[in-house]
């Protein structure tokens, strides 16, 4: 974080809570021209800081009313296992969120459902055929307390 200044993070602040913002608006706020803007939010995509500009849609409202913690144990750790497996897994569409785990398990994915015959159909074709998976430990999260889009600046 050290390469970010105070107008960088003003920027993405901003960007945080209203990515919709034209791009002479968000000049204005910061205290920057538009081109001067408009080169510093260029740097910030190019250097993956930005990653997207998101809609942060409900699932709820799409009909996927069941969200699954899936704990997922390996057959190993080798770099072509996690590999394939890390390959197969991005093509899961339900798949919202996977991290490589330290601990107990290997992989922690969240997956969207639309209910609990739905998830048993995500279990089924995807995720008890993703490569080199072992065990699979499912748990469903009763309510979403927060979903944070974004980290505090």
């Amino acid at each position: 974080m050290s390469q970010l200044d105070a107008i960088d993070l003003a920027i993405l602040k901003t960007l945080q809570t209203t990515a919709r913002i034209t791009n002479a608006d968000l000049a204005a706020k910061v205290g920057l021209s538009a081109s001067a803007c408009s080169r510093r939010l260029d740097i910030l995509e190019r250097t993956d800081i930005i990653r997207g500009y998101h809609a942060h849609v409900s699932h709820k409202a799409l009909d996927y009313k069941m969200i699954a913690i899936v704990h997922i144990s390996l057959s190993g750790q080798f770099a072509k296992t996690l590999s394939e497996f890390e390959t197969a897994v991005k093509r899961c569409p339900n798949v919202l969120v996977c991290y490589l785990m330290s601990g107990e398990y290997d992989y922690i994915l969240r997956v969207a459902a639309r209910d609990l015959e739905d998830y048993e159909r995500i279990h089924r074709d995807w995720l008890s055929a993703l490569p080199h998976v072992v065990k699979i430990n499912s748990s469903f999260a009763l309510r979403e307390v927060i979903d944070r889009p974004n980290v505090g600046l």
